[in-house]
């Protein structure tokens, strides 16, 4: 497995290691955590800038949602333009929107630099209401991008054989190969004089006087900064409660028809579909995505494929499902990522909350992130600070999210008391289980054998639950997961579960 999950996504194969380098040296003007496209990204930048710079990978690169990203490059965003006006104000919205189109200016940019073969194609999307109820969605849409300046052109016809009442282009977009896009920019990262050190755990980081003290699994290093590029930092914090963890669902098909569209597609359901087109190995492919819903809060996550896969089924001429996986995201609760310094500490950076926008936004975090630390300001310091309150922005959504957080606790407790025995559990089949007042979380082998843990979160102390689709423990309250074994796949847990021997029952 070189991915959080256990199905293959469409990028994997490009996935390769990185030589190791275990004798490090120790002292570093910037620590970078985590080696997807915010993490590579912004070491790249900073050590091209002249900064001393030391890549960290638990994993390998692209191990995480930058390995299951389905690569869509947009200036139009989850949150629209109408709802940052109305939460921000058009000054913000407008900046919100200048942030999409330097992020895309970057990565035009690092791939000229670069020289990169990554696929890179500049596309026009096409997104579409499917109801009367959706259709006035799209005329706020439309209100909304027209006082920001982001293009939207009203059209009769789409690419895509789905039924439609009304719909827009929107040109300037475009899509990459993720996972060849980083491995490039991880090169010349170590071309500029880099350090990458990958299968390396963060285990914490403390702040002593000028230095940050960061331990991994494979030694101690001093860093002037520290960033962590990790999806959501580890620890317990504010942006725990901040940000909501969500799981999205992608596939590739080969159509009968070979009548791939163009463009890119999304339609405006609630979670809605989201369509490319990639050339995998000589072969072109359909990418469809969707059936997002929050971590932990699926009873059968492998129902999610199937859904995905019979509405896609619908319109299309599907001939071959080639692959199927799915990846994690955090929704901020009031709609703005949070890019920045961490509240209360002096140098340690952060970037979550990217919605289903990781491309851009992780691409803009290396903008920001790295101006914050070269020169102490940003033009978008302010608008994705991690240390913004704003309660009538989020209020709602932040009381929603945290209520499901404390209710999660509660029903765990309860859940794993209607639980009697371990004799319960199927071959294949993972759940939490009650045994003599304490809750484990159990999953058997095809074969029998039994991987036996305690299900408590090491995080913030919530009852994991299982994932079929990825064969994975997930934590609703936070969105860290775990592998069958107990070890971390997903932050922000910096510990595994704990594994328990049969004869310690």
């Amino acid at each position: 497995m070189n991915r959080d999950g256990v199905r293959k996504s469409i990028w994997q194969e490009e996935i390769k290691p990185f030589p190791a380098a275990i004798n490090f040296e120790t002292e570093y003007d910037v620590a970078i955590i985590g080696g997807g496209i915010t993490g590579v990204s912004t070491a790249y930048q900073l050590q091209k800038s002249g900064k001393k710079c030391i890549l960290i990978e638990a994993a390998n690169i692209g191990f995480g949602t930058t390995g299951g990203t389905t690569a869509h490059i947009n200036n139009f965003l989850d949150t629209t333009y109408s709802e940052a006006i109305s939460k921000f104000g058009l000054e913000d919205a407008m900046l919100l929107y200048q942030s999409t189109v330097d992020a895309i200016g970057v990565i035009e940019k690092n791939i000229s630099d670069n020289q990169i073969d990554c696929d890179f194609e500049k596309k026009t999307a096409q997104l579409f209401a499917l109801d009367e109820k959706q259709s006035k969605q799209l005329d706020d849409i439309l209100e909304g991008a027209e006082k920001v300046g982001c293009q939207m052109n009203l059209i009769n016809n789409i690419s895509f054989p789905i039924p439609f009442v009304r719909a827009v282009e929107i040109p300037g977009q475009a899509q990459f190969h993720p996972i060849k896009y980083i491995d490039a920019l991880c090169r010349s990262f170590l071309n500029f004089g880099g350090t990458i050190v990958d299968n390396c755990f963060c285990k914490n980081h403390s702040e002593e006087e000028e230095w940050i003290v960061v331990k991994t699994s494979k030694g101690t290093i001093r860093a002037r900064n520290l960033i962590y590029a990790t999806h959501i930092p580890p620890g317990v914090n504010m942006l725990h409660f901040t940000n909501a963890p969500y799981r999205s669902y992608a596939m590739a098909f080969t159509l009968k028809n070979q009548n791939y569209p163009k463009e890119l597609g999304y339609d405006l359901m609630d979670p809605y579909h989201y369509y490319r087109v990639h050339e995998i190995n000589g072969e072109k492919l359909l990418i469809a995505g969707g059936e997002d819903h929050k971590t932990g809060h699926s009873e059968d996550t492998g129902v999610c494929f199937t859904n995905l896969e019979n509405y896609v089924r619908q319109y299309f001429d599907v001939d071959v499902v080639k692959y199927s996986w799915s990846s994690q995201y955090y929704e901020p609760v009031d709609g703005f990522p949070y890019i920045g310094k961490i509240p209360g500490t002096s140098n340690v950076y952060t970037a979550t909350g990217f919605r289903g926008n990781g491309m851009i936004f992780g691409t803009i975090s290396s903008k920001i992130i790295s101006e914050l630390i070269l020169t102490g300001n940003s033009l978008y310091k302010k608008l994705f600070s991690p240390s913004r309150i704003i309660p009538i922005a989020g209020f709602t959504e932040f009381v929603r999210e945290t209520a499901t957080v404390v209710t999660d606790f509660i029903k765990d407790k309860l859940f794993v008391e209607k639980v009697s025995s371990l004799a319960e559990i199927n071959e294949g089949e993972g759940k939490v289980v009650a045994y003599e007042g304490e809750s484990y979380a159990i999953y058997k082998e095809k074969g029998g054998r039994v991987h036996l843990l305690k299900s408590t979160c090491p995080h913030a102390k919530c009852e994991v639950r299982w994932n079929s689709a990825e064969i994975s423990w997930d934590c609703p309250c936070h969105g860290s997961r775990f592998s069958v074994n107990g070890k971390v796949l997903t932050a922000p847990s910096v510990t595994d579960l704990a594994r328990i021997r049969e004869k310690d029952l």
